[in-house]
């Protein structure tokens, strides 16, 4: 058997070779998703997970917007699910504990170590990303996304997917700053949209806002009235 810690640059093993460690691996998996369960299931039902960058700085226009907009959702009603770290996801959290309400921190273990920052009351830790993902959209009611990078598109689309093919109800997603949003979307509608690889009914959605209140204002009249116009509807 090969050596599991082989330090060869390149090196691919077989996958035989993870057999004896996969079995174990599961018995992990049901620990860190029953631990996890058991944590969010007690808390508030109307939570929202934030997503975007985490090096975005705190003087920044986003690093404010990302920590009103907790306070609002805070003040409307709602908790906050964030990923624990810093950056945005460190200024939605900061906003939602310092207005007294709920701020959950969903960290993940990284080979450059993340670490949690101080504005949660709940905290759980994850070795598996997927894990992590199963409980931000388990227990949200509603998604909203900040400009970020490749964790954050990799949220936004895993979200977005899961909505395209009914595996989670259709919950509001609104995306913050049309100014970084269009560009993407411009190439979704003029590129996959025209090549047949999306419908256009697929962006019906997403919506997009500029401001914290915005934002807020929008989640809060989809839950009281239903589905509201998003913005790529026609």
């Amino acid at each position: 058997m090969s050596d599991m810690s082989d330090p060869r640059p390149g090196y691919c093993r077989n996958n035989n070779d993870l057999l004896p460690m996969d079995s174990w691996r599961v018995l992990r998996i049901m620990s860190e998703t029953i631990e996890a369960f058991d944590t969010m299931a007690p808390l508030p039902e109307m939570l929202v997970s934030v997503f975007g960058s985490a090096r975005i700085p705190e003087d920044s226009e986003g690093y404010r917007s990302a920590r009103e907009l907790g306070s609002r959702l805070v003040k409307a009603g709602y908790g906050v699910i964030t990923g624990g770290g810093p950056g945005i996801m460190e200024a939605a959290g900061r906003g939602a504990f310092e207005a007294g309400g709920v701020s959950v921190g969903l960290n993940i273990e990284l080979p450059h170590e993340q670490q949690p920052n101080r504005y949660q009351n709940t905290s759980l830790t994850f070795r598996y990303f997927f894990i992590r993902k199963l409980c931000f959209l388990k227990y949200s009611t509603a998604v909203i996304v900040f400009p970020g990078g490749f964790g954050t598109l990799d949220e936004l689309s895993e979200v977005m997917t899961m909505i395209q093919t009914r595996k989670i109800n259709l919950i509001p997603l609104i995306l913050v700053g049309r100014k970084f949003w269009n560009g993407f979307f411009r190439w979704v509608r003029e590129t996959m949209v025209a090549e047949g690889t999306i419908d256009a009914e697929d962006l019906g959605f997403v919506h997009l806002v500029d401001t914290a209140e915005e934002a807020v204002d929008f989640l809060v009249e989809c839950h009281r009235y239903g589905r509201r116009r998003s913005t790529f509807e026609n």
